[in-house]
């Protein structure tokens, strides 16, 4: 009898082992095994969070101002002001304003502004952009606005800048964009190394351009670096409007829109400082 009793207990116990082997792993379980790893896309380019760090410590940030924007404020027949553009006021710009209706481009600026804000360069915290109205206006951007993606609420957004003086977020008070005071020389870094945009200026490529002109780190303790670009439809940046600026610049052999051109400059600049 007593052996019968210790083979029926050495069976219980090896098959209770057994029902142990076989139960499946508990989902804290699954998570703690190891997993292959992940593709590495681009190996010898820092991660977002070494962005996010070296962006805290950053001592200087590109900063770049649109320059003659045309944004004028207009009131239609129903007594609502619009954003002055071409293609809604171009009878009131022959007739009453006596302008070439071509002139009032306010879509450029909003152009640039989406190639400026929505840049990797901007989301690393190392973009600060202004922008000038032709008629003297000076405007702050924040660098964590989200500027609308069409030209209808881009012209509202605007329209509420200028009579209000400033935009702030709706659910907290941080204010998104704002009229600051003139001269834009005075909102500059000390020492700050200004350059013009212009299809004249001596030419660069991308990458050139970023190590010719551009500090090597974001860190550096170097001066900082200023673009001043067009946002109208015709001409381009003079030094007698801005004569803090220390030498003309291109990024192309042929004339390029404001969009197109800012691309190709924060390109080059976000390779040399390896934000992807």
């Amino acid at each position: 009898m007593s052996s019968d009793s210790e083979s029926d207990s050495s069976s219980a116990a090896s098959s209770s082992d057994e029902e142990q082997e076989q139960t499946p792993p508990t989902k804290k379980q699954r998570t703690t095994k190891s997993s292959s790893a992940p593709l590495e896309l681009a190996p010898s380019v820092k991660t977002t969070e070494e962005q996010r760090k070296a962006s805290l410590k950053s001592k200087q940030k590109i900063i770049v101002l649109l320059d003659q924007a045309r944004l004028e404020t207009v009131k239609n027949k129903r007594g609502i002001f619009e954003l002055l553009n071409c293609d809604d006021h171009r009878d009131l710009c022959k007739k009453k304003l006596k302008r070439d209706p071509k002139e009032f481009r306010p879509d450029i600026a909003h152009q640039e502004l989406l190639a400026l804000i929505d840049s990797p360069l901007n989301k690393a915290g190392c973009l600060q952009v202004y922008m000038r109205t032709n008629n003297n206006v000076l405007i702050e951007i924040n660098p964590s606005i989200r500027i609308p993606r069409t030209y209808k609420r881009f012209s509202g957004l605007i329209v509420q800048l200028l009579h209000k003086m400033k935009i702030k977020a709706g659910n907290t008070s941080e204010t998104l964009m704002k009229v600051i005071k003139n001269p834009f020389s005075q909102h500059l870094p000390p020492g700050t190394r200004v350059y013009g945009m212009s299809c004249q200026g001596t030419l660069y490529s991308p990458n050139g351009l970023a190590t010719a002109l551009i500090p090597p780190e974001p860190t550096s303790e170097l001066p900082p670096v200023c673009f001043v670009i067009g946002a109208m439809a015709a001409g381009h940046i003079t030094v007698e409007d801005h004569p803090y600026i220390e030498k003309m610049i291109s990024v192309s052999e042929y004339p390029l829109s404001g969009a197109a051109a800012i691309s190709r400059i924060l390109g080059g600049i976000e390779n040399h400082w390896g934000i992807v």
